[in-house]
């Protein structure tokens, strides 16, 4: 950053701040740089110099300094027209406009002053010959402002009538202000119409379509268009977040999350930008993120999380509730400031209006990955109740209990509180020590204890067997199998004697059998963890399965106990049958047990063996079946799963969708399945899984920024340890794609680039490879020829050792073109396209390849000939001596009729490809004055697709890509005749 020695060093360092990122340091040194254009005494130097001074603070948060270069500016001209060329006048009275807004969005500057710059403004543009429009466009902005709704529609209807010219804004800004004031009237459909044509890219600009994606986040919502509103918020925060001068679209984002569920999110998103809480030259921008900040913290403090520490200005810690009341505070003083100055009450107004908004959507999953939102924990109600209560409770508790309701335990837990102080009979307090001990698990063996003492206190000795039974089977899961076989042994005797006396029931019969049934099947599970289950024991947990559905068969009728003994032995069978490699017995089986459930009417205990049932029917090639089977339980599961689990059964539904072609569908389920991982707080673990897989659901749709935010999110959680290296590689590979999508073509270098690092471990190198090569294309794209070329050359080596010759061969295509845009390259250039022609030609030459194989390769030779061809020619150009010219045009020529040939070989396959070359061969013929041979080749291409001519002669080509191909060849064949007779 030496001293400017001249003018196009000037122009060429503010070109270069030019590219900086916003903010203060491009500010700083575009004041050096006006202090070094003052030193060449050269008034263009300094009215540039301005300019640019101009332009960075308007694009950065200091916008207020932008009225001292603009003054200098508008007096040199007033002095000095003639100094000014063309465009630095032209940008003169551009940026007027900037003025006008910039001076409304300042409080301090009267509104006497702005309405007189711009009827400043209005006689300038007349004197210069410009349209109103601008005018009228910066005249509505003002009435807008003040809240005088009369005259910003009358501005508007003339800005809109009035003709468009070089000083209108660009079409994407109009339309971002023309939907912006239809959404403002609530005509929130009206307004999307007009945003279409910037949100579907037809329009863009440099703040476009930032503002408008920002801009229709509330209205999509309001019109219930969640997906779109989804999409427009993961396309659009990319491209504000680096944007120090998009504070406003910014605030847009953090609204959305405040009214979509989204609180995390909004809370990391404030985390990002800390200088927007204290940044004071833009008053406008800096009221509307305080006033989406209180609408933020307002609704934590509803959720119950005002002591929870958030993000906040600088110089101290902020709970949600003391941030709320600072931001309320700062925006309504500013606001109040805009009041005084306009007289109104208007932007007070709408600022309390959008501080008190309330969520538009209760849960909108994003996708990318947030911390869990807790909320304050809850209270349990009080522990004292009167008797007539407790003995409700008591029966609505023994309802679920007979009923196997999922909150059956909780209930029982609620009558406990209620008891405190109070005497119950035996059973009322065997079923709240059975249900404490249900609760408890293993940790609750001596309450199963007391439970079946208790029982028998109440005279149901079948009961407290039960409950010794339910014991025994805890002491199994902690992992004392023979123990508990041991523990159960006793119970099960004496149930069955009792049975067979008529001293206890089915129920209490069958709940003893099953019990032990289960630590028979605990036994087999434990004997595969251990390497090998002895068919002995395979047969007595089977033995045991059956004897539970002989004692239940035909008895159930409508004892939803005794129904889900039957299915639960069932799904046992199931169990064993997947053990012993029987895997369609086993999916039937389980489809038998989830049926059994939901018949017995206890559809939350099917999800498990549906969920078991889909992923032996994914395996089995049912794909069908898997589907049918994740719907269901999730259906069967919605009211009582945990998020655990709904986020495994959306994940499940999600691959199996991906890989029977349907992107979108799998997408929606991906989505559920991150937002459910992130609210168990398992996101870095099964919710980045959730977000690599969504990510590529979204490239499949060609979602590209979506896709591109979602695999950011994904891959600082992904990790080889937990998700595998191929994951890792291919969340990278992916959001490779994304970013050369989106033009971002350095950052997708560096994504592909670490894909191949990871990939170059494994011993199939073909992706390596193409990794290599992809980021070869991307390191050229960025403008690093030299980078480019070293990737290139690594792919060509893979390529060559995984015996692709098809890679090998564009590699070096590749690197040909980099060497010939390189200084005194071209003879490296064509060296590559010999060797590349050379590579096809050996491969051609080998006894084992299949005809289709070398079909491929005989197509591949033709389009390397013709990119030879297309290389000598340019090559041409850039030489001095005509005699060079004219051999390089022949060598061109020569490659090409080589190409013509080898296509022609491949008869109809490589039609398209002929014509090409041979139309690329009659150009060649002109530049060498041969208008006979030209035109033979024009005729040739015409002949070749006279079937076509019926088409064109109608003017209405089919719309598939050949007829297209077939009616551009024909085009150029007549163009090229014109050109010969002319």
């Amino acid at each position: 950053m030496g001293e400017i020695a001249d003018f196009d060093a000037l122009r060429r360092a503010m070109a270069e701040n030019g590219e900086q990122p916003e903010g203060p340091a491009r500010n700083a040194r575009a004041e050096q740089l006006l202090a070094e254009a003052e030193k060449l005494n050269i008034p263009l130097a300094v009215i540039e110099a301005l300019g640019h001074q101009l332009k960075v603070y308007n694009y950065s948060s200091e916008k207020d300094k932008m009225f001292v270069p603009f003054a200098r500016l508008l007096r040199m001209w007033d002095e000095r027209p003639e100094d000014f060329d063309e465009y630095e006048t032209h940008s003169l009275h551009w940026v007027f406009k900037w003025m006008s807004s910039g001076m409304l969005d300042q409080p301090h500057i009267p509104l006497a002053s702005i309405e007189k710059w711009l009827g400043e403004m209005e006689h300038r543009y007349r004197l210069a010959g410009h349209s109103e429009r601008a005018v009228r466009s910066v005249e509505f902005t003002v009435a807008a402002h003040v809240g005088d709704t009369a005259r910003a529609e009358r501005a508007f209807s003339a800005w809109l009538a009035a003709d468009r010219d070089a000083m209108a804004d660009c079409h994407a800004c109009e339309l971002n202000g023309q939907g912006w004031w239809r959404a403002e009237q609530g005509r929130d459909a009206e307004a999307l119409r007009l945003w279409a044509p910037v949100l579907e890219g037809e329009f863009t600009c440099a703040h476009e379509p930032h503002t408008v994606l920002a801009s229709s986040l509330v209205p999509l919502l309001r019109l219930g268009r969640l997906d779109e509103a989804r999409a427009n918020h993961l396309r659009g925060f990319r491209l504000v977040r680096a944007m120090e001068s998009m504070r406003s679209a910014y605030a847009d984002h953090v609204e959305f999350c405040a009214l979509t569920g989204n609180e995390a999110r909004g809370l990391e998103l404030l985390a990002e930008r800390p200088a927007y809480f204290t940044d004071t030259g833009h008053p406008r921008g800096r009221l509307e993120f305080l006033s989406v900040v209180t609408l933020l913290m307002d609704r934590l403090t509803g959720l119950g999380l005002g002591g929870r520490q958030v993000p906040g200005p600088a110089g101290r810690t902020w709970t949600a509730r003391e941030l709320a009341a600072h931001a309320r505070a700062e925006a309504l003083d500013l606001a109040g400031q805009f009041d005084r100055r306009n007289g109104t009450a208007y932007v007070s107004d709408r600022t309390r209006a959008r501080m008190t908004q309330e969520p538009l959507v209760e849960r909108l999953p994003l996708g990318v990955r947030a911390a869990r939102q807790a909320t304050a924990p809850v209270a349990p109600p009080p522990p004292t109740a009167p008797e007539s209560d407790l003995t409700a409770l008591i029966a609505e508790a023994r309802r679920l209990s007979d009923g196997l309701q999922p909150n059956a335990v909780e209930a029982w837990a609620a009558v406990a509180r209620a008891a405190e102080g109070v005497e119950l009979d035996p059973r009322d307090q065997a079923e709240i020590v059975d249900h404490r001990a249900l609760d408890l698990g293993p940790a609750g063996l001596d309450l199963f204890e007391r439970a079946a003492e208790l029982y028998a206190a109440a005279g149901d000795p079948g009961e407290a067997l039960a409950a010794r039974t339910r014991g025994a089977f805890m002491r199994a899961l902690a992992g004392d199998v023979e123990g508990a076989l041991a523990a159960v042994a006793g119970p099960y005797d004496e149930a069955l004697a009792l049975y067979a006396e008529d001293g206890t029931g089915v129920r209490q019969t069958a709940s003893v059998l099953m019990g032990r049934a289960r630590i028979l099947l605990r036994r087999v599970q434990a004997a595969e963890e251990e390497g090998a289950v002895p068919a002995s024991v395979l047969a007595a947990a089977e033995a045991a399965a059956r004897e539970v559905l002989a004692l239940v068969d035909g008895r159930a009728g409508e004892d939803v106990r005794l129904g889900a003994r039957d299915a639960e032995a069932r799904a046992m069978l199931a169990e064993l049958a997947a053990h012993a490699g029987d895997l369609p017995r086993a999916a039937e089986l389980f489809a038998r047990a989830a049926e059994g459930f939901v018949a017995a009417g206890l559809p939350w205990f099917a999800v498990e063996y549906q969920a078991r049932l889909a992923g032996l029917a994914h395996h089995l090639g049912d794909i069908g079946q898997a589907e049918w089977a994740l719907r269901a339980a999730l259906t069967h599961g919605e009211p009582y799963l945990e998020a655990t689990g709904r986020a495994q059964l959306h994940l499940q539904l999600a691959e199996v969708l991906g890989g029977t072609g349907q992107p979108e569908e799998a997408a929606e389920q991906a989505l559920e399945a991150a937002h459910w991982a992130d609210e168990a707080g398992a996101g870095p673990t099964l919710g980045a899984w959730a977000r690599h897989l969504l990510g590529g659901f979204l490239l499949r749709q060609g979602r590209w920024a979506e896709a591109a935010s979602v695999l950011e999110s994904a891959l600082p959680d992904l990790s080889v340890d937990t998700h595998g290296d191929a994951a890792v590689v291919q969340a990278q590979w992916w959001l490779g794609d994304c970013l050369s999508e989106l033009g971002e073509h350095r950052e997708a270098a560096e994504h592909r680039l670490q894909a191949a690092e990871l990939a170059r471990q494994w011993p199939e190198q073909q992706d390596h490879a193409t990794l290599a090569h992809l980021a070869g294309e991307s390191l050229g794209q960025a403008g690093l020829a030299d980078e480019a070329d070293r990737a290139y050359t690594r792919a060509g080596e893979l390529w060559r050792e995984v015996g692709d010759v098809h890679g090998l061969v564009r590699s070096l295509r590749a690197r040909a073109w980099l060497a010939l845009r390189a200084e005194g390259g071209q003879d490296e250039a064509r060296e590559l396209m010999a060797e590349a022609v050379g590579e096809c030609g050996e491969a051609l030459g080998a006894d084992s390849i299949d005809d289709g194989a070398r079909q491929r390769l005989v197509a591949e030779l033709g389009h390397t000939h013709r990119q030879y061809g297309d290389l000598l020619a340019r090559s041409a150009a850039e030489d001095a001596e005509d005699e060079t010219i004219q051999a390089a045009l022949e060598d061109a020529l020569a490659q090409m009729t080589e190409a013509i040939v080898v296509f022609a070989s491949l008869g109809d396959d490589a039609l398209h490809s002929r014509t090409g070359a041979e139309l690329a061969a009659g150009w060649l013929e002109a530049d060498l004055s041969r208008p006979d041979r030209a035109a033979a080749r024009a005729r040739a291409v015409l002949a070749a697709y006279e079937d076509h001519e019926p088409y064109e002669a109608r003017g209405a080509y089919d719309e598939d890509e050949d007829d297209a191909t077939a009616q551009a060849r024909c085009a150029e064949a007549r163009q090229m005749l014109q050109v010969l007779d002319d």
